[in-house]
């Protein structure tokens, strides 16, 4: 998979959500519900920035290609179901969908760990 492409489309989701968030829901949800969303693109636009960085590491020798994948492939799940399940709390009002949510913040921990362990000298 190209990674750095992953990363540079999903920045632009974040960014094109975080828009949407902005001038179309603020008035159409409550305060908790607008947070709860500018936290979904908040750590959505981040995780999206690191899956490109790592995606570079590669070209620098610090990381293998299959290392860096794996670390891209967990921070795009964390995306998934963190990001995902809050902006879909946020729409929807479903507030059992933050049960979801966890899983997507183990993953992230998850993905900075494997990095961590993968970059050890």
């Amino acid at each position: 998979m190209n990674w750095s492409m992953t990363g540079a489309i999903l920045l632009a989701l974040a960014v094109a959500l975080g828009a949407f968030g902005a001038h179309q829901l603020r008035e159409r949800v409550d305060a908790y519900r607008m947070s709860v969303y500018e936290k979904a693109a908040l750590y959505h636009f981040l995780h999206a920035l690191g899956i490109l960085v790592v995606s570079i590491l590669p070209r620098t020798s610090a990381l293998t290609e299959d290392a860096a994948g794996t670390v891209c492939a967990v921070l795009l799940a964390g995306i998934v179901f963190f990001s995902g399940s809050l902006y879909l709390l946020a729409i929807t009002g479903n507030r059992w969908l933050g049960a979801i949510t966890p899983i997507g913040g183990i993953a992230f921990i998850a993905g900075w760990l494997l990095l961590a362990w993968r970059l050890r000298r």
